[in-house]
């Protein structure tokens, strides 16, 4: 393999999705990381902690020391194999470690030794950490946005994926916005939300043309907080105001709420407890907003949710949902989104159906 030089281009990293081999310890890495980052550990957590606590009663090369002593042998053996591996799937990636210093070092001479020369991310994820934070805070600020708005159930994240420079909040976020919006599998650490959010928001400026398209969210997608600053501009952005029929919307939310909801659950647990737990989440989601829906309508509206999972148990008919679902958007979605839209002080730039919206967007790409 021929040798590549260590870089500080973090900008390139990011804009190519760079495989980098992330050699922090595990409970470092589960509070963020990068979204082309793969996590095999230099150290494990245990290590870790006995190693931080020898630096500081004995100093640093006593630390050292203890470090090579807890890594060695056929422990040594199996975290080289695991470099290996991960450079074998990726030989254009790079390696780094909290500051890009003792352990990536350590973690680039003992590949090297193994007949390997792989590069590291000069000053670690310390470094490629302020950057993304530095580059969201200038292209916040100096961002041109354009925000998709529209009543529940209006399919606005698959409208928002047909314009020409989106950035999906929900999709980095893992969460649809709502208290029906949770996932099968689980959101990400607040940093890994910030970090994505800047990969995204720096691809759509450096590899995009025209403004970036967001859908309009509270400033909370899910437990992911969207930095205030950002939540302030696309509250003074220009908005396109996505229509669709009651029964239109209806069928968006059964398909994404109960059909593939329920497809997903199954799919990962299996049949018997997916289904329990799908039917737990529709629940649960529906009794987080029982306060706002008062306790006579969020029983009634419990008792609908509960006949219509005992029909798509019973027979796989999932029509019985539109019961609860459009009292819901009626009663519940459209008052809320009514109120907050004569509260925005942007302007509507077009109002449609999704050809509208996509139409206006592409004849107004670099507008």
């Amino acid at each position: 393999m021929a040798s590549r030089p260590d870089t500080e281009d973090y900008l390139s990293l990011f804009l190519n999705d760079a495989p980098l081999l992330d050699v922090r310890a595990p409970v470092e890495f589960a509070k963020g990381s990068f979204p082309a980052a793969e996590n095999a550990p230099l150290i494990n957590d245990e290590e870790r902690h006995r190693i931080g606590i020898c630096y500081k009663e004995k100093g640093q090369d006593e630390a050292i020391r203890l470090g090579h002593q807890l890594v060695c042998g056929d422990i040594k053996a199996q975290r080289i194999e695991a470099w290996k591996r991960f450079i074998a799937r990726h030989p254009e990636g790079y390696l780094f470690c909290f500051r890009g210093g003792l352990r990536s070092r350590l973690t680039q001479q003992w590949i090297r030794d193994a007949g390997i020369d792989f590069p590291l991310v000069k000053g670690g994820y310390k470094a490629l950490r302020r950057f993304l934070i530095d580059s969201l805070d200038n292209l916040v600020e100096s961002g041109d946005f354009r925000i998709l708005s529209g009543r529940t159930g209006t399919g606005k994240t698959r409208v928002l994926q047909r314009l020409p420079n989106p950035v999906d909040l929900e999709g980095l976020a893992n969460h649809r916005g709502s208290s029906f919006g949770r996932q099968v599998t689980p959101q990400p650490s607040q940093i890994d939300f910030e970090n994505r959010l800047a990969v995204a928001m720096l691809k759509a400026r450096h590899l995009k043309n025209g403004p970036v398209y967001l859908e309009d969210e509270s400033r909370l997608v899910g437990r992911c907080a969207m930095p205030d600053t950002m939540k302030e501009r696309m509250a003074q952005a220009p908005l396109l105001i996505l229509e669709q029929s009651l029964e239109d919307r209806t069928r968006i939310i059964r398909e994404d709420y109960v059909e593939a909801m329920s497809a997903d659950y199954i799919n990962r647990d299996g049949e018997e407890a997916g289904w329990l737990n799908f039917s737990d989440y529709l629940l649960e989601a529906l009794g987080r907003i029982s306060k706002r829906l008062g306790g006579e309508r969020h029983s009634q509206l419990r008792g609908v949710m509960e006949q219509a999972l005992a029909e798509q148990a019973r027979s796989g008919d999932v029509h019985a949902h539109h019961a609860w679902i459009q009292p819901l958007l009626q009663d519940y979605y459209d008052p809320m989104y009514d109120y907050q839209l004569s509260q925005k002080q942007g302007r509507v730039l077009v109002r449609g159906d999704a050809d509208a919206v996509i139409g206006w967007a592409s004849d107004n790409a670099s507008a």
